[in-house]
C-alpha cells in the first residue's frame, strides 16, 4: 500500500515526453524542479528496474535503449513542421537556386551570342572605337574644349581670393561665380553645336567634364562662402597655412597637416579637388596613408579589360539589335516593337551593369588609390532597393551627396516643403540628364526629361502600394524596361533625322 502510494506520487509529480528521433526529454509537472537524483532515477527506468545516477551503461542496457529507440523510430515518423518554401518556416539558404539562376542566365546569354556570331559575323572593330570621337585626325575639338575649362577653373579660384581678403562684396562675388556657372555649362554646348566636327562621343566625353566641373565649382563657391561666413560669425583671423604641405615623421612618412581658410585658396589645393573622385568640397579630404600598388594594378586591369569588353559588346550585340529595331518602329508595328524592346533589353542591362562596375568600382577606386583618396563610398547596396528613391540616393553617392548637400537642404532651410524639394532634386537631375543627350546628338526629343521625371509617380507607386520583393522586382523592372525604351526612342529619332532624309529614297 506505502509502496503505490509512493509510485503513484512520482508519476504524478514528473512526466517523461519523447521529442525528435526518439530522444527524452524531462519536463516539470508541477513547476517543482526535481533533484539530479530524481531526476537520472525516472529517465533510466528500465524492464521494472531502476538504474543509479552515477552508474555506467552496462553493455546490455545500452543494447536495450538501442532497442527501444528502434522501435519508437518505427512508430512515429512525423513532426509538425512547415514545408521550406513556406515564409513560416524560417528557411533562408537558397544558394543552389542562385547557383541555377546564374547557369540558366549565362547559358540563355551563350545562346543569344552564338545566334549574333552565326548571323553577323565578328562585328569588333577597335579602329572604328577612334572614328566615334575624331571625324578628322588633325581635328581634336573634344579634347580642345576641355583645355579650355582651366580657364572657368581659374576664375572660380581668383573670385575666392578676392572675396577672402575682401576686394570683393559677397554680392559681387555672388553675381561672378553666378555668370562663371552659366558660362561653364552654356558654352560647351554652344561649341558642339556650332562645330561640325565634334562627334557625338566626343560632344558627350567633353559636356560630361563640363558637367563634373560645374558641380565641382559650386560645392567649391559654397564650402569658402560657409568659411567666411564663421569665421565672420567667430570673429577673429584663422592662420593661413599652404595648401596640402606634408610633415616628415622620423620613419620618414608623411602626415597630412591640416588646412584652414583661407589657405586653401590655391592652385595645388583646387585641382587636387578637381581630380579627386569627388564632387563635395572639403577643407581637409580624409587621406589613405599609402598607395597600395597592387590594389591599383588590380584595379587598372579592370579598367582595362572592362572597358574592351564593353566596346565589344555594344559592336557585336546591341548595335545589330538597334539597327534592326528601326523599321518595326517606321511602320508602327507594335508587336515587333514589343519584341525589338525586350530583345535590346538584355544587352543594354548588361551593358550598363558592366558600366556600373567600371566606373563606380575600377575606375573611382584607382583614382582614389592613386591620389590616396580616403573616402570610398561611391555606391551602397542598390540592388537591394526596395523603393525608387532608394535607388536614386544609393546608386550614385557622390552625385547623392551633392544634391543633398548642395541643394536638397538648403531649400529646406529655405521653408520648401520636403516634397517639393525632392521633385526639384528629380527636375535637376532630368535637366542634366537631357543635357547631357540632346546637345551632342543635336537634337532636342527630351525623351531623357520625361524619363527621369517619370520617376517621381513611380517612386509614388512603388512606395505606397509594393513591399519588400515585390518593390525590389519593380525596381529592376524599371531599370531593364526603362532603359532601353530611351534608348530607341533617340535612336529612332536620329536616324530619321540624319539618315533617312538624307537618303535617295527618304522624302
Amino acid at each position: 500500500m506505502g509502496d503505490r502510494y509512493e509510485k503513484g506520487s512520482v508519476t504524478r509529480k514528473r512526466r517523461t515526453t519523447i521529442s525528435g528521433a526518439g530522444g527524452a526529454t524531462l519536463k516539470q509537472a508541477n513547476g517543482n524542479k526535481g533533484d539530479a537524483t530524481c531526476d537520472a532515477t525516472e529517465a533510466n527506468h528500465n524492464n521494472g528496474r531502476v538504474k543509479e545516477p552515477n552508474a555506467p551503461d552496462s553493455p546490455s542496457s545500452r543494447k536495450e535503449k538501442g532497442k527501444h529507440e528502434s522501435i519508437t523510430d518505427r512508430l512515429s515518423c512525423h513532426s509538425v513542421q512547415e514545408s521550406l518554401l513556406s515564409s513560416a518556416s524560417g528557411y533562408s539558404n537558397y544558394r543552389g537556386i542562385l547557383n541555377w539562376c546564374v547557369v540558366m542566365l549565362v547559358l540563355s546569354n551563350a545562346r543569344l551570342f552564338l545566334e549574333n556570331l552565326i548571323k553577323y559575323g565578328i562585328l569588333v572593330d577597335p579602329i572604328q572605337v577612334v572614328s566615334l570621337f575624331l571625324k578628322d585626325p588633325y581635328s581634336w575639338p573634344a579634347p580642345c574644349l576641355v583645355i579650355v575649362s582651366n580657364v572657368f577653373i581659374t576664375a572660380a579660384l581668383y573670385t575666392e581670393r578676392r572675396l577672402s581678403v575682401g576686394t570683393f562684396s559677397e554680392t559681387f562675388g555672388a553675381f561672378l561665380h553666378v555668370v562663371n556657372l552659366t558660362t561653364i555649362l552654356c558654352f560647351p554646348a554652344v561649341i558642339v553645336l556650332l562645330v561640325n566636327s565634334m562627334t557625338p562621343v566626343g560632344a558627350v566625353f567633353a559636356l560630361g567634364v563640363y558637367t563634373v566641373i560645374f558641380l565641382k565649382v559650386y560645392s567649391y563657391r559654397d564650402v569658402n562662402k560657409w568659411c567666411r561666413e564663421m569665421r565672420h560669425a567667430k570673429a577673429r583671423t584663422l592662420s593661413r597655412s599652404q595648401s596640402c604641405p606634408t610633415v616628415q615623421r622620423p620613419n620618414g612618412t608623411a602626415v597630412q597637416a591640416q588646412v584652414s581658410y583661407p589657405g586653401n585658396l590655391t592652385h595645388r589645393d583646387l585641382y587636387y579637388f578637381l581630380f579627386a573622385p569627388t564632387l563635395c568640397y572639403e577643407l581637409n579630404f580624409p587621406r589613405s596613408p599609402r598607395i597600395r600598388k597592387r590594389f591599383l594594378l588590380r584595379r587598372l586591369f579592370e579598367m582595362l579589360f572592362f572597358m574592351q569588353l564593353l566596346v565589344g559588346l555594344i559592336q557585336q550585340w546591341m548595335v545589330p539589335t538597334i539597327q534592326n529595331s528601326m523599321k518595326p518602329f517606321q511602320d508602327m508595328d507594335f508587336s515587333r516593337m514589343v519584341e525589338r524592346l525586350l530583345k535590346l533589353a538584355v544587352p543594354n542591362h548588361l551593358i550598363w551593369l558592366i558600366f556600373f562596375y567600371w566606373f563606380f568600382h575600377s575606375s573611382m577606386n584607382f583614382v582614389a588609390e592613386l591620389m590616396q583618396f580616403g573616402d570610398r563610398e561611391f555606391y551602397k547596396d542598390w540592388w537591394n532597393s526596395e523603393t525608387v528613391t532608394y535607388f536614386w540616393a544609393n546608386w550614385n553617392i557622390p552625385v547623392h551627396k551633392w544634391c543633398l548637400r548642395h541643394f536638397y537642404k538648403p531649400m529646406l532651410k529655405r521653408g520648401v516643403s520636403k516634397w517639393a524639394a525632392q521633385t526639384a532634386v528629380f527636375l535637376l537631375s532630368a535637366f542634366f540628364h537631357e543635357y547631357l543627350v540632346s546637345v551632342p546628338l543635336k537634337m532636342f526629343r527630351l525623351w531623357a526629361f520625361m524619363g527621369m521625371m517619370a520617376q517621381i509617380p513611380l517612386a509614388w507607386f512603388v512606395g505606397r502600394f509594393l513591399r519588400g520583393n515585390y518593390g525590389n522586382a519593380a525596381v529592376w523592372i524599371s531599370l531593364i524596361i526603362g532603359q532601353p525604351v530611351a534608348v530607341l526612342m533617340y535612336v529612332h529619332d536620329y536616324y530619321v533625322l540624319h539618315f533617312r532624309e538624307s537618303s535617295p529614297g527618304g522624302p
